[in-house]
């Protein structure tokens, strides 16, 4: 099932960082998932890096920021701990995550189509309804956009 805007997002669980997520556990609070195709490329790590920088913006927000990849658990370990990152990264290796969100796209990559995950953020409320959707990010000023639109929440 893929969710739209303005629907209740189904409760899934996955491996993370810090333990395992789940989002029935995150009700109450207004949730930014951000998906990235890999750990330790060079996008990805400066997405990864704008979300720590912004962090205590998002917290006195009351917002909490959840990384997805389809990168293992020890890949997201290692990267979260070498960039310092305040937040959790959830594994999605059987892609179910990506597939509620539909973020597996065939993308370009060195002249050959490959399957990937196209960088998106889903903003999510209190109730976990999906209230904004963002794809085909570009990430230079990404972070700030969210953080505007979470703040007028």
């Amino acid at each position: 099932m893929t969710v739209s805007l303005n629907q209740a997002v189904p409760d899934f669980q996955a491996p993370a960082t810090g333990g395992d997520f789940r989002l029935a556990d995150h009700r109450g609070k207004t949730l930014v998932l951000y998906f990235y195709p890999k750990d330790n490329t060079p996008g990805c790590t400066t997405e990864a890096m704008n979300f720590r920088d912004q962090h205590d913006a998002f917290e006195a927000a009351g917002v909490a920021v959840f990384g997805i990849s389809r990168d293992s658990l020890k890949s997201h370990e290692n990267f979260k701990a070498k960039l310092e990152l305040p937040f959790e990264l959830i594994s999605d290796g059987d892609e179910a995550i990506c597939n509620i969100f539909d973020v597996i796209k065939m993308k370009k990559m060195y002249g050959k189509e490959v399957r990937g995950i196209e960088r998106s953020t889903f903003i999510l409320d209190a109730k976990g309804v999906l209230r904004h959707e963002m794809r085909g990010i570009k990430v230079p000023n990404h972070v700030d956009e969210v953080l505007e639109i979470v703040k007028g929440m």
